[in-house]
């Protein structure tokens, strides 16, 4: 019954909530449409990149309210507001986005993700969305279509030097499964394999303007939540470790090269965040015993 008032109370904020957001947007964002000019981008872009604090924040505060998990993060210290930064993060449930936008919220600039294109049709949000410049990618295919998204994808990030901003890729690409993980065979514990090409498009297009790679890890040492889960005040601990990374030079070039050398860089990085995971679900195993 309680689970039930939970959902029931934490679903209409997230709905209210959202749809006001949208209400606050769409004026921004016709005039951000009818007057595509640099200066007006620049005065709409700055109000609609914060509004969404706003939505992030009222959606933090359901879930502290509905959720008595214990959160544990670390690793905040020196990011800033004013800065351009590539963010990072593995992806185990649809809570990951709430996760990583409550830790980060007003912190560095609003983060910005590649999205999958099917995701502009979502009523509401995809409109949002669009109006932030979210860069839609399609997932697979090829030919024409598929350079076409590229180029849209490119554009977006072009769009990005206009204000500092977050750039956001999770680099698995899908939510973590075991059966994924098979499938894969994947050499990482606990993590699929990263893939650098939504990385290696922003970092060719703004990647001097970067002060860094923030790498989120995110675990959940009682078990992975679903999203109805965090509505239903069942989401339990959260552990959530962040690291500022600087971007080697020589992944600021937009070639062949540049790939591979990106691949096996974020490969390193991923090594580390499955070392970090398996750390803290050691820990949390040790202290139940």
């Amino acid at each position: 019954m309680l689970a039930a008032l939970k959902f029931c109370f934490a679903t209409l904020v997230l709905v209210l909530n959202t749809l006001s957001l949208c209400a606050l947007m769409v004026p921004f964002a016709l005039i951000k449409l009818l007057l595509p000019f640099t200066p007006v981008r620049r005065l709409t872009d700055r109000v609609l990149n914060k509004i969404p604090e706003g939505w992030i924040a009222i959606n933090s505060f359901w879930l502290g309210a509905v959720n008595r998990g214990r959160w544990q993060v670390s690793g905040l210290e020196g990011l800033r507001r004013d800065g351009w930064y590539l963010v990072t993060c593995n992806h185990q449930s649809w809570v990951d986005i709430v996760v990583v936008q409550r830790v980060l919220n007003q912190r560095i600039p609003m983060l910005k993700f590649f999205l999958k294109k099917e995701l502009i049709y979502v009523p509401v949000l995809g409109l949002a969305w669009w109006a932030l410049d979210f860069p839609f990618m399609r997932r697979g295919g090829g030919g024409g279509s598929a350079r076409k998204d590229l180029r849209d994808a490119r554009a977006a990030c072009e769009k990005f030097r206009l204000l500092p901003t977050s750039v956001t890729s999770f680099a698995e690409g899908t939510r973590f499964t075991a059966a994924k993980h098979a499938s894969q065979q994947s050499p990482y514990q606990h993590l699929l394999q990263p893939k650098a090409g939504g990385m290696a498009m922003a970092l060719g297009t703004m990647g001097e303007l970067f002060h860094g790679l923030v790498d989120v890890t995110i675990v959940y040492p009682d078990k992975v939540p679903t999203f109805v889960d965090a509505l239903c005040g069942r989401l339990g601990d959260v552990v959530v470790l962040v690291q500022e990374r600087p971007i080697p030079p020589e992944l600021l070039k937009a070639n062949a090269k540049q790939r591979a050398l990106l691949q096996d860089w974020l490969d390193g990085v991923w090594q580390d965040k499955d070392r970090a995971i398996a750390q803290v679900l050691a820990q949390r195993s040790a202290g139940r015993a």
